[in-house]
């Protein structure tokens, strides 16, 4: 069969009627029908839709027999008028070629809802069904307009390295890179791993950040971004975390805490509504998925903003901006902090807001997104740009409905004796970093950047409840099956 007219569902949904054949190709949805005449529904991944193929008394019945749910074939027909509702064409099959088949009894995709604990067992299939189609189209456009957005504001791209040397957060929990031998491991005399033997002649890591590797970069091109992999060894088995996720990091040059929040709220508004223009039929579908998940939960649970009613709040609205120090009067004065109705209390100054305080900020209170800033500095990390306070940095994180935090940054700091005495306090050894040190003997400048965890954003567009459903193969505790 000529592979030459191969046309996608997506367009053959969009031609108008004509004579001329056209060839198909996808994968079987569904096939019903009688004697004379079967209805098959085709997928080919290009869109949401499927498209109907009418198979008459013209198409042998063996052929028929091998014609199930999960089996790929190829379509040559002609375009008509649906007499079906639901769509405006179909195709009336010439001839049908199986191109592999899948046993009914076998193929674990059948014509029902499936769960999404049982999907994740099925990660190398889960991508044929509706929800999943939708989920990494998304993923995909996401990707692209994160790239359009900083391309068409002048920023470079900046690949920072997967294996590193060092610890960017301090936070001590990562995976070790090595090509020791794990048996006869050699030891140094005092009993410790002789890394000088190791294929780097040091310890090294997978990286759980590019930032400090981007600030370098934008301390001579201006402006820059990350957009990749990171990797935290948390054993953490909870809805929001992986073990290795996407992140994206611009670090920009000569920029305050202000332009840093303006930049952010650009980015994420820019990306809602790319996703409203470009995602239509997969965001509808999303939309009334997560209408039927919400029927079933317990009141008090409930999301109170459809997925389209979300990323419009998103789009709509100026970022509400409020300091630490007002987000947390708010708090302990609000009502679910009085009748003690947080899982975690707001009384002291100085505590980790959770994400039960974020939404109420964003939800209940402004009915906006927020963003937080000048933090306490004993939460934040030792990069962060010391206030004159003496007790806040020039941090800001910015949370949205359903999610509570989507981003992180602040503004760097870029004062070199104020970046030693703050490493010295937070036990971050000058000699692992001297390079980021040294940066700021040389021309330093008054800086600032974000971190996006790109799974968030997806998860936020999506309007999926876990985090392990908008990347492809996810990466948890005691889980790396595929």
């Amino acid at each position: 069969m000529d592979n030459m007219n191969r046309i996608e569902v997506k367009e053959a949904l969009r031609l108008e009627i004509s004579n001329n054949l056209v060839t198909l190709k996808g994968w079987v949805k569904t096939k019903r029908g009688s004697k004379n005449v079967s209805f098959i529904a085709l997928n080919d991944g290009s869109t949401l839709n499927n498209i109907q193929i009418v198979a008459e008394h013209n198409i042998s019945e063996d052929t028929l027999k091998l014609i199930n749910t999960g089996a790929s074939i190829s379509v040559t027909g002609k375009l008509v008028q649906s007499k079906g509702s639901g769509q405006s064409v179909e195709v009336l099959a010439e001839s049908i070629d199986v191109l592999g088949i899948a046993d009914p009894d076998e193929y674990p995709l059948q014509p029902k809802k499936h769960s999404l604990e049982f999907l994740r067992e099925k990660a190398h299939l889960r991508f044929r069904t509706n929800t999943f189609g939708a989920v990494f189209r998304i993923r995909h456009a996401m990707t692209y307009a994160i790239h359009n957005f900083f391309n068409q504001k002048g920023f470079s791209n900046i690949h920072t390295p997967i294996i590193t040397g060092s610890d960017c957060e301090g936070a001590g929990e990562m995976f070790a890179v090595s090509t020791l031998d794990k048996v006869n491991t050699p030891l140094t005399e005092q009993g410790d791993v002789d890394y000088s033997k190791d294929f780097f002649g040091k310890e090294t890591n997978l990286t759980v950040s590019g930032q400090l590797e981007a600030e370098m970069a934008a301390l001579a091109l201006g402006k820059v971004y990350t957009f990749g992999p990171t990797f935290r060894a948390e054993n953490s088995n909870t809805s929001r975390h992986l073990a290795e996720f996407w992140m994206i990091e611009p670090e920009v040059a000569f920029a305050d805490l202000n332009e840093n929040m303006s930049l952010a709220q650009d980015m994420l508004q820019y990306l809602c509504s790319y996703a409203l223009d470009n995602c239509k039929d997969d965001i509808a579908f999303l939309d009334k998925r997560l209408q039927e998940e919400e029927k079933h939960k317990k009141k008090e649970e409930r999301q109170e903003m459809g997925l389209i009613e979300k990323l419009k709040f998103v789009v709509e609205n100026d970022f509400e901006r409020i300091s630490y120090t007002e987000a947390y009067d708010i708090l302990r004065n609000s009502k679910p902090n009085k009748k003690k109705k947080f899982q975690y209390l707001i009384e002291e100054w100085g505590a980790d807001f959770q994400s039960e305080h974020e939404r109420y900020l964003v939800e209940k209170k402004f009915k906006k997104p927020v963003i937080i800033t000048d933090y306490p500095k004993d939460i934040k990390a030792f990069y962060m740009r010391m206030n004159d306070d003496g007790k806040t940095v020039r941090a800001m994180d910015v949370l949205f409905p359903g999610i509570g935090e989507i981003i992180g940054g602040s503004q760097r700091e870029e004062r070199l004796d104020v970046l030693k005495e703050r490493m010295k306090e937070m036990d971050i050894p000058e000699d692992e970093l001297w390079w980021y040190i040294d940066s700021r003997n040389f021309g330093t400048v008054p800086h600032s950047g974000y971190g996006l965890g790109f799974e968030r954003l997806v998860l936020f567009v999506t309007g999926m409840g876990n985090i392990r459903d908008v990347i492809p193969f996810p990466r948890t505790p005691n889980n790396a099956d595929f």
